[in-house]
């Protein structure tokens, strides 16, 4: 027998989700369950969409599968990485160099013997990177020359990467860290164990307990058979498949071995060449993996189907609470009040006016006439909400969604709603001043009206200086012996008079008219206002919480089919 060291190849690949190889199974299925890639796919998704909303340690374990997986995939399929680990004194050593034929991995009483993983290659093509891969130091690296491998029916081991690893229970640290590592990258692990161990605590809580799913992946090697009779060893496998199946491994499989006695590997070794002759370990142990992981991100989602939208009644109860933290309608009252403030200084009569300016102002005594300004110009002023109004109507509309979903997924819905949350004031404030610049005109029939009264105004006024004239040329004789008609004759007197009243009443019944025009007028531009204002608010209400929560409703709808994908339902 010879043996060669194997050279290391260029180093493998950067982790992520490669294309299917050709060798793995379901590989271009048209249709049935998602095949490895989907699954690893799904899961993929599922990472992106848990960012910033599953817990940290979950993410990271499927990020750190991705990656492995992805360098899996991307490496020999030909061969099958095959781990022997075991506890101290379990011979998983002597059954190594027994499958080898060669004396390749130190046996002896001292323990620990193995310090390092030692890894026997039946097949050098492609075995380079892999094993770089793996970080087999080059020294512990060995091929079976293929001569010998004939001669000994060895080539039915064709594809093998067989690797003895030091104790799980060694004292050194590292030991344990090398048996750590290989575990979570080994396409079959085997578990080596004698009759007087097969039962320690340490292997079953850290190892088989933990890779309980892995059933499919995981070989039990009870050793040393030699030392027991026929009867004990019924007796000791049927108690260790007893133990195997109350800690969660279904149907595990069990080997018998010896590594002195002349037949007493053939069984394990016939279990070795099915696994490289079906060349499915790498695809199981990666499914096996992926199924573990998903179980967890199935914990974060609910079996009923969940909203995908936000229904039309949170929806009014939202845009209903925004303007009512908007202050919209007192806008809009507001604006009625502005209005007839303004339509006054067209409409109005300008007699009363004067009068009204004579007598004592209690709004000017009390200073307040500022109010009356901001009336009449709260057509442009500045308007908002308050925060405390908005958060209000935040935790309200995401009150029921978040309890139909899980806790994480409530929690992304209701920060979701507040993404932009310090906008939404000024935001509805902007959407009420862009309603106000519509009703900053003046209407025509205003300045017709005060052309009227201007006029009415003037037509009284030049009465009364007729009715002046009359009493100084007509009554008293100021104008000479021959003044004109209309300033000389006394009688025109009461006929000028009827005219003054007749023009002031007209004027304040004009006045009176108008007002009763503008106070209907008002009331329709008032609502025409607060509707307006009302589409404006819809609008921030669907653009800054709305659409960003059905965002996140659909990313969690997505998330729940990727988590079927993931567990291989399809």
């Amino acid at each position: 027998m010879t043996t060669s060291a194997i050279p290391a190849n260029s180093p493998a690949g950067a982790g992520g989700i490669p294309l299917v190889p050709a060798d793995v199974p379901g590989a271009g299925a048209p249709a049935g369950p998602p095949g490895l890639t989907d699954r690893l796919a799904g899961l993929d998704r599922l990472v992106h969409a848990g960012v910033g909303r599953l817990d940290q340690p979950v993410l990271d374990d499927a990020a750190a599968l991705l990656d492995r997986a992805g360098q899996r995939l991307r490496l020999s399929g030909e061969h099958t990485v095959v781990t022997l680990a075991g506890g101290t004194g379990s011979g998983k050593s002597s059954l190594f160099n027994a499958i080898c034929g060669l004396e390749l991995s130190p046996t002896g009483m001292r323990r620990p013997m193995t310090s390092k993983a030692h890894a026997c290659v039946w097949g050098l093509d492609g075995a380079g990177p892999l094993l770089d891969w793996l970080d087999v130091d080059k020294r512990h690296r060995y091929a079976r020359a293929s001569a010998l491998d004939l001669e000994r029916a060895d080539h039915s081991l064709q594809g093998l990467v067989l690797i003895d690893l030091p104790d799980h229970d060694s004292i050194q640290a590292m030991h344990r860290a090398e048996v750590d590592r290989f575990v979570t990258i080994a396409d079959l692990l085997v578990w080596v164990v004698d009759p007087q161990k097969y039962a320690d605590a340490a292997l079953h809580r850290n190892y088989i307990v933990p890779f309980a799913r892995h059933t499919g992946v995981t070989l039990i090697v009870l050793n040393q058979v030699d030392r027991l009779t026929p009867h004990e060893i019924d007796d000791c496998v049927a108690d260790l498949r007893r133990l195997l199946e109350a800690e969660g491994l279904a149907d595990p499989r069990i080997v018998t071995t010896s590594a002195v006695a002349e037949d007493g590997t053939y069984g394990f070794r016939d279990v070795l060449v099915d696994t490289v002759a079906a060349r499915r370990a790498r695809t199981e142990r990666l499914s096996a993996d992926v199924d573990r992981v998903a179980e967890r991100f199935a914990d974060y989602r609910f079996a009923t189907e969940p909203p995908s939208t936000v229904d039309d009644a949170r929806r009014a109860d939202l845009v209903q609470a925004f303007t009512d933290a908007a202050g919209a309608p007192a806008v809009a009252e507001a604006m009625e009040s502005a209005y007839e403030l303004r339509a006054a200084d067209f409409v109005g009569w300008p007699v009363a006016a004067i009068v009204a300016r004579l007598r004592s102002d209690p709004l000017r005594r009390m200073r307040l006439t500022e109010l009356r300004e901001e009336l009449r110009h709260a057509f442009t002023g500045p308007v908002g909400a308050q925060q405390g109004d908005v958060d209000n109507a935040l935790q309200s509309v995401t009150e029921g969604l978040s309890q139909e979903l899980p806790t994480h997924w409530g929690r992304s819905v209701r920060g979701a709603a507040r993404s932009h949350a310090a906008e939404i004031p000024e935001a509805l404030g902007e959407s009420l001043k862009n309603a106000l610049p519509t009703f900053n005109a003046v209407p025509r029939w205003w300045w017709l009206v005060k052309t009227w009264q201007y006029f009415l105004v003037l037509v009284a006024v030049l009465s009364v200086v007729w009715i002046g004239f009359l009493v100084a040329y007509a009554l008293l004789d100021l104008g000479g012996d021959n003044p004109s008609r209309l300033v000389g004759d006394a009688g025109l007197i009461p006929y000028v008079a009827v005219l003054v009243v007749c023009t002031l009443g007209m004027g304040w019944l004009t006045a009176s008219a108008c007002r009763n025009l503008v106070a209907l007028s008002s009331a329709k531009h008032g609502d025409k206002m607060e509707h307006h204002m009302r589409v404006g608010i819809e609008r921030v209400a669907y653009e800054k919480v709305i659409e960003p929560i059905e965002d996140d409703l659909q990313v969690y709808a997505r998330f729940r089919e990727n988590v079927d994908i993931a567990l291989g339902r399809g």
